[in-house]
């Protein structure tokens, strides 16, 4: 039997910060347009449609005193303790965010040095050939640094990676924003290991990833508050939510076939699929329109894990966290099994998409 490298999660990891906020503590809140002008619905009004769009109840702020780095360290001891390596065999630590540390109170951020370097260090980590570095891709970084890791091993230029995704968003966003209700904080992380495989081993089967830079560049962009009389040098993250939803629908399930057909799999062969928590009803409508490209109206029912109702939109972290709990038995009526092909998928601001279509 022909034996080859796989790119297998060995261990996996998450931080999920215990400061809850609940939509009712928006209330009061008063929101804005993108026209400065105030939104006159009542607070009850704007949270109920927000709900039904989203499916967000909840979503989690880290400690004023802890930043991304830190939830990032979390994670990761978490995740080597689960893989059961040793951190000074890591020959990779990739760390995908967008914003570095953002410390509260403050309006800049800090990335310098990266946020993979305070990591290793964190770690103890001594090994100068342990390589530390940043991805900043949108949302979809985390996948991304696992579809590195893989491109690097099957390289022969490394065997061992530590792959993160940690965000702070609570301290990026216009609280006079009614998206803003939507981002949360918290970290996930893998340690990925190169290992001699047959073709139907567990590991990485294929993967996909798609760019979209002209029209859609600035569908996810930063920018002022929607309050007037604010602050103008301060800037925040603003979504143009129709457009991210338009393009999303059409052009992710196109990515995650894009995948299979790579791989050659069937998509009755897929048990799980791990979509970036953007969106409930967003998610929903891209899984719906991925079956329909096999013209296929019947969906799995429990093929689509979701904790976005009580942890919200933490962005590079929502994959690798919602994949964990999994794979702990955290979320009701849902599980990974031995030889499980499921995929991995994410859109975000770029805008960019890929996926991941992985061997369990």
């Amino acid at each position: 039997m022909i034996h080859d490298m796989r790119t297998v999660i060995t261990g996996t990891g998450s931080f999920i910060p215990a400061n809850k906020k609940l939509n009712k503590d928006f209330l009061q809140q008063e929101f804005f347009s993108d026209k400065q002008t105030r939104i006159p619905s009542e607070g009850a009004d704007i949270i109920r449609k927000f709900e039904e769009v989203t499916g967000i109840c909840e979503r989690r702020y880290a400690d004023e005193d802890m930043n991304a780095s830190e939830m990032a360290v979390a994670a990761a001891l978490v995740a080597i303790k689960d893989a059961g390596t040793d951190p000074e065999t890591l020959d990779q630590i990739i760390v995908a965010h967008n914003f570095g540390n953002v410390l509260q109170g403050t309006i800049q951020s800090d990335a310098v040095p990266s946020l993979a370097s305070r990591v290793k260090q964190a770690l103890g980590i001594r090994n100068p050939a342990c390589i530390p570095y940043d991805i900043l891709f949108g949302c979809p970084g985390w996948v991304q640094g696992v579809i590195q890791a893989d491109a690097f091993f099957k390289a022969g230029m490394a065997r061992k990676a530590l792959v993160i995704g940690t965000e702070t968003l609570s301290r990026v966003i216009d609280q006079y924003d009614r998206d803003s209700m939507i981002f949360s904080d918290g970290a996930g992380a893998v340690v990925l290991e190169a290992v001699e495989g047959a073709a139907d081993a567990p590991g990485v089967i294929s993967t996909s990833v798609q760019s979209f830079t002209t029209d859609e560049l600035n569908y996810i962009n930063m920018g002022m508050s929607y309050a007037p009389n604010v602050d103008k040098r301060i800037r925040y993250i603003k979504m143009l939510g129709r457009k991210v939803y338009e393009f999303a629908l059409k052009r992710v399930p196109e990515a995650m076939k894009d995948c299979l057909d790579k791989g050659h799999i069937p998509i009755g062969d897929v048990k799980k699929i791990f979509i970036h928590q953007a969106n409930e009803k967003m998610d929903i409508a891209i899984i719906k329109a991925f079956y329909g490209l096999y013209d296929i109206r019947e969906i799995p029912a429990d093929i689509m894990p979701m904790n976005i109702h009580v942890l919200g939109n933490s962005s590079v972290a929502t994959v690798p966290t919602l994949y964990d709990m999994v794979r702990r038995g955290d979320i009701p009526n849902q599980a990974v099994h031995p030889g499980d092909v499921i995929l991995f998928a994410s859109v975000g601001a770029g805008m960019n998409i890929n996926a991941i279509c992985y061997r369990v």
